[in-house]
């Protein structure tokens, strides 16, 4: 009997201030080892650029951030960024920003949404049963089962059909969740699962006490999920250590290991806001170049501020 892979949406929040060459690294380091476990098909990606109220220093406009997100990923078939945190009235937690992306697959796809713990049975969107019946029911017919590019490309359809623009930003879209989405379309084959991918820096901030709720911390490992791809060759299993709840579900925690330290790796949004402010050629190893046009022709991180 072949098992069953589940499937896999990479979920990234972060200031993305500015997203360089390592996030998006970031993303495919991960997508290629959890295709190697043999256990995960990964099927999309989304960044989330975090709130304008975060108060990081030398935190540009979201605008700003989210055009550039975009600008990192127009030529990626499976990443897309998402504006919802930051058009939000407050900032959010990390928490609540991946209970929304759970919550908004569900509704637009009817897939089975699982946490690591009690992976789900049943379709868990709530929409009568006798409705539109699922759109991939051949189970003789193997060309009509859902694919990872044909699920992702027809939850991308459905997140571009079924949207509200906000006008200060009209190049992007999102789903809202107040919408009536009627029947929408269903993949009650596929077991989806939503996982916060991040670095070893983000892992070993759940080491500092106060930092974060224990509660959320509980629902962002516990519940979801993570990957961690180091950085700076970064030892995660002593991190893991330092932490009660990390070691509680030290299961649900994927390491990307990598016997070679990737020149990627060592990227970071600040070592390129140094190198655009001191006009430092290196800052093309750093970021993508229309990510670097739309920077000049914005004049930003000009101050030495952040």
């Amino acid at each position: 009997m072949t098992e069953t892979k589940t499937h896999v949406i990479l979920l990234s929040c972060g200031s993305f201030n500015p997203i360089t060459k390592g996030h998006i690294h970031m993303f495919e380091k991960a997508r290629e080892y959890l295709h190697k476990t043999g256990r995960f098909i990964v099927i999309g990606g989304i960044i989330s650029p975090v709130h304008d109220s975060y108060g990081k220093p030398g935190l540009v406009p979201s605008k700003h951030r989210l055009t550039m997100c975009q600008l990192a990923v127009q030529s990626s078939d499976w990443i897309r960024v998402d504006p919802w945190e930051c058009y939000q009235d407050t900032w959010q937690t990390t928490c609540s920003v991946l209970e929304h992306h759970r919550d908004l697959m569900k509704r637009v796809t009817g897939c089975i949404l699982s946490n690591v713990n009690t992976p789900s049975t049943t379709p868990v969107i709530g929409q009568p049963q006798n409705q539109t019946p699922p759109i991939y029911q051949n189970h003789n017919n193997m060309n009509h089962k859902p694919t990872a590019i044909k699920l992702w490309g027809k939850v991308s359809e459905s997140l571009g059909k079924i949207c509200c623009v906000r006008p200060q930003i009209e190049r992007f879209t999102f789903v809202d969740e107040n919408a009536n989405l009627g029947t929408a379309m269903r993949y009650e084959e596929i077991e989806l699962r939503i996982l916060l991918l991040c670095g070893s820096d983000l892992l070993e901030s759940f080491c500092i006490p106060g930092l974060w709720k224990d509660s959320d911390m509980e629902v962002i490992v516990g519940d979801f999920g993570i990957v961690v791809v180091p950085r700076d060759g970064a030892d995660t299993e002593r991190i893991m250590n330092h932490s009660s709840i990390l070691r509680k579900y030290k299961d649900n925690i994927t390491v990307v290991n990598d016997a070679m330290t990737h020149p990627m790796s060592i990227v970071s949004s600040t070592k390129s806001r140094l190198a655009l402010q001191h006009g430092d050629g290196h800052v093309v190893d750093y970021l993508s170049q229309p990510v670097i046009d739309y920077i000049l022709q914005s004049q930003l991180y000009i101050n030495a501020s952040g």
